[in-house]
């Protein structure tokens, strides 16, 4: 069990070191990409609510 254990490490480790990992300004443009991209999700998801919510308030009284 522990030679199992052992080896399956062990070609865990020889898979990390082929993974290329992204360099710091990649993560950090990937980063503000997303944060962009959820803010303006909110906003237009916040205005479609407050549309709605306007007009369920005119049909209901």
């Amino acid at each position: 069990m522990i030679g199992k254990a052992t080896e399956f490490l062990s070609l865990v480790k020889g898979e990390l070191a082929k993974t290329t990992w992204p360099t710091r300004k990649d993560t950090y443009a990937s980063t503000l990409v997303v944060l962009l991209l959820v803010f303006l999700s909110a906003i237009y998801l916040g205005a479609v609510d407050l549309v709605l919510q306007k007009i369920m308030g005119l049909i209901l009284g």
